[in-house]
């Protein structure tokens, strides 16, 4: 019993933290592709495109973790629109992630196929077919989403759909893992063999974001098929399918703010996050320097 107060404080808390983080790390992303790095790069039309979704998905924090802190108190539409933002920032980011390294295989592996301006035009195709492929999806589950009651508690829910569900899991979530697998099996094979250093740095920058989401996002779509096929015995077996359930939902969800913090991982982004730093606090002196003069002469006058 202690058990099902606690763990929706807890859940409702730790998204509100994940939604701060989030939003400070992907904004700080946002401002240094911006400001210092070319947004023409390949890598950089990726990046800034992950970033968008991760920020998308993020904005549905808060209402979530109301939902578990009190209940559902925003509408059936703002359940709807929220429910397709949460698809959204989550079938792009897959997309996405399985476009960067379809890019990388071709670059890597098939580096006398295809020439820089043509990999780019390929870039920005997967970038906007992302975008309507998973605008498109997650159309159909603002549909299926509704508010419900239950002994005085309002929840915002899917209906059951479960064969629709399950194809739309495997499309957009196992069959771009596989899609990963194949070529970063490939792309790791041919790296090994050559002795370059920095590309063996931007392949494990890389590696290390794609592997990061499919670490935190698999466990919840592998609970997802295990709760919509199989049906638990007993209350014992119940409890501990929730709480797991429960436990894969946050690894899932703390996903977006882990990617600032692993694109730091290349030298180059961390020296601009530290210039960016460094000029945000100097403007903040700055700031405080005319405040004080204003004041002085306001005090002076008056």
């Amino acid at each position: 019993m202690t058990n099902n107060v606690n763990f929706p404080t807890f859940t409702g808390t730790l998204f509100i933290l994940i939604f701060i983080i989030s939003v400070i790390g992907n904004g700080l992303l946002l401002c240094v592709l911006f400001i210092y790095e070319n947004l023409k790069s390949i890598t950089n039309i990726f990046i800034l495109n992950l970033v968008c979704s991760d920020l998308i998905f993020t904005i549905t924090l808060p209402f979530w973790a109301v939902d578990y802190l009190h209940h559902w108190v925003f509408g059936d539409l703002s359940c709807k629109f929220i429910t397709a933002a949460f698809f959204v920032g989550l079938y792009s980011s897959v997309i996405l992630l399985t476009a960067m390294t379809v890019d990388r295989f071709i670059t890597v592996v098939l580096h006398n196929q295809l020439n820089k301006l043509d990999r780019k035009k390929y870039a920005i195709g997967a970038c906007v077919a992302a975008w309507v492929i998973s605008i498109s999806a997650s159309l159909r589950e603002a549909v299926i989403t509704k508010v419900g009651n239950w002994e005085n508690y309002t929840y915002c829910e899917t209906s059951e759909d479960n064969l629709g569900q399950h194809l739309q899991v495997s499309l957009l979530f196992f069959l771009p893992f596989a899609i990963v697998i194949f070529c970063y099996s490939a792309i790791l094979k041919k790296v090994l063999q050559a002795l370059n250093r920095k590309k063996h740095r931007t392949v494990a920058v890389l590696l290390c974001i794609v592997a990061a989401f499919f670490i935190c996002w698999g466990p919840y779509h592998i609970m997802f098929l295990i709760n919509s096929l199989y049906t638990p015995k007993g209350c014992k077996t119940q409890e501990r399918l929730a709480i797991t359930s429960r436990i894969c939902e946050m690894l899932a969800y703390s996903h977006c703010c882990m990617n600032p913090l692993l694109y730091m991982i290349s030298q180059k982004l961390r020296k601009h996050l530290l210039n960016l730093l460094h000029f945000v606090k100097e403007g903040t002196r700055l700031s405080n320097i005319l405040y004080g003069v204003n004041v002085m002469l306001f005090e002076f006058f008056f």
